[in-house]
């Protein structure tokens, strides 16, 4: 009995052997299930995330697309307005297309005044020649510098003149093609620009004169012969196109009063007003300093002698 008690033991110890062994095989079946759920896991979690990504660069890419092709478009806008311009150029060229024997007829024409005034007289709308007048007169005005006892120092001349004479032609312009508009006259802004420009043939022919030879008697006289004549053919020029008497008188004299006021300030007063600019700019026109002996007032002498006379009283 006892040696079968013993066997008994030995196959209850076997089979709860086994029955552990199995339980330890399912166990760890169990864990490394878990442990490739969980490794499944989180392989989705990783696709998803890289999907994520490649949504945002994907996103960004088609912003980076966007942006590069606004700036195309705006570089290409740019670049076709540069290359528009010489197209705008040609806006230009027929109020600079005029044979120089029709500038010649007209420099002279500006200086004989119209006799009809009953009908608009024709008004040459081309800027060649106005252009050139101005150009001409600033060269005069820096020549009359030069002629002149005015003292020419450090920096040019060339803008001030530049700035008088563009600016009385475009400014003047302006201004009397905006009377001309209240006073109802039939007159374009090129005509105006025109007219007067040639109407500052006369000022070109005074100044040259009298800046080579100064005698007022004889520049007084060029400005009420030639500077009246050209100021009388733009006068009869607007009188033919103006209705109304008091509209006439308004437009024409206020004309002619610019006209003549700005030659008589360019012989007497300009020369003054740059060097008043020169002088506020760069300072007055101070000599070199020089060493000076000075002379020693008597009470010093006093002074010095009282001192020695003393001193060799002491000693």
């Amino acid at each position: 009995q006892g040696g079968g008690s013993a066997v008994i033991d030995m196959e209850n110890m076997d089979d709860t052997s086994g029955s552990s062994f199995e339980d330890m095989g399912e166990m760890h079946q169990r864990m490394k299930e878990e442990e490739e759920e969980e490794a499944e896991g989180e392989a989705g979690a990783g696709e998803e995330e890289d999907g994520e990504f490649l949504g945002m660069k994907g996103l960004r890419g088609q912003l980076g697309r966007q942006v590069a092709d606004q700036m195309w478009q705006v570089g290409k806008r740019q670049a076709s307005r540069a290359f528009s311009l010489y197209a705008n150029i040609d806006i230009l060229r027929p109020y600079f297309d005029v044979e120089p024997v029709q500038v010649r007829a007209r420099l002279l024409e500006s200086m004989i005044p119209v006799k009809m005034i009953n009908f608009p007289q024709k008004i040459a709308g081309e800027l060649y020649g106005p252009l050139m007048l101005v150009f001409t007169l600033v060269a005069i005005l820096l020549h009359g510098m030069k002629t002149s006892d005015t003292i020419i120092r450090e920096g040019t001349l060339m803008g001030t003149a530049i700035g008088t004479c563009f600016g009385y032609w475009l400014g003047v312009s302006s201004f009397m093609y905006f009377l001309a508009y209240l006073c109802n006259a039939q007159i374009t802004m090129v005509q105006m620009l025109s007219l007067l420009g040639y109407g500052l043939f006369g000022h070109c022919i005074t100044l040259f004169v009298t800046y080579n030879i100064h005698f007022h008697s004889l520049f007084y006289i060029f400005w009420l012969v030639i500077g009246g004549l050209s100021t009388l053919r733009m006068v009869a020029v607007l009188v033919s196109r103006t209705v109304g008497h008091t509209q006439r008188l308004i437009l024409c004299g206020t004309l002619a009063a610019l006209h003549m006021l700005f030659l008589l300030y360019l012989h007497f007063a300009y020369h003054k007003v740059v060097e008043g600019i020169l002088d506020t700019l760069e300072g007055p026109n101070m000599p070199p300093f020089q060493r000076v002996a000075r002379d020693i007032p008597v009470v010093s002498n006093a002074v010095l002698n009282t001192t020695a006379k003393t001193i060799a009283l002491t000693l």
